[in-house]
């Protein structure tokens, strides 16, 4: 746990600055989780990083691909009919999610060939999980941001 915290209190700087070096620190922090949680055999880890990197590569570039399509979408948008532009938007929802269904299948498999089952099982619900420390984590730190900035005093006039 201790391991865990020190890891979140880099968060916010990464998510700062927004640039190549915070996002890899970011996702240096990630795998670290992910490596402790599923607690791998240096044998295991051999086969199952490069299986992950190319599960993320892909996961990666269909959310790229979903951010471009929702901006072309916004400006294609512009004067028509807001039911249809909604119904369009579904459907494209619905075909990423899709897409995204069968990749985390296909990857499932993968996974359980790299791994036992037990370990195989758990890839999901541990990127799920570090998703759900670093909301907690930034939540917290913008109420205590809130609290600070309530707390300094305002000048005077």
């Amino acid at each position: 746990m201790i391991f865990i915290a020190a890891l979140l209190t880099c968060i916010p700087h990464a998510f700062a600055q927004q640039d190549d070096a915070a996002k890899q620190q970011l996702k240096s922090i990630e795998i670290a989780y992910i490596a402790r949680t599923l607690d791998l055999t240096p044998d295991e880890a051999q086969k199952f990083w490069p299986v992950y990197n190319n599960y993320r590569g892909e996961i990666d570039q269909l959310i790229a691909e979903k951010q471009r399509s929702r901006k072309l979408n916004e400006k294609a948008a512009r004067g028509l009919d807001a039911d249809a532009i909604a119904r369009s938007n579904m459907d494209k929802d619905l075909s990423f999610d899709k897409r995204m269904l069968d990749i985390k299948t296909r990857y499932t498999a993968e996974f359980q060939r790299v791994l036992p089952a037990r370990k195989a099982g758990a890839v999901f619900s541990s990127e799920q999980e570090f998703r759900r420390m670093m909301i907690r984590h930034l939540n917290s730190n913008k109420r205590i941001q809130r609290i600070n900035q309530q707390q300094i005093p305002k000048p005077r006039q």
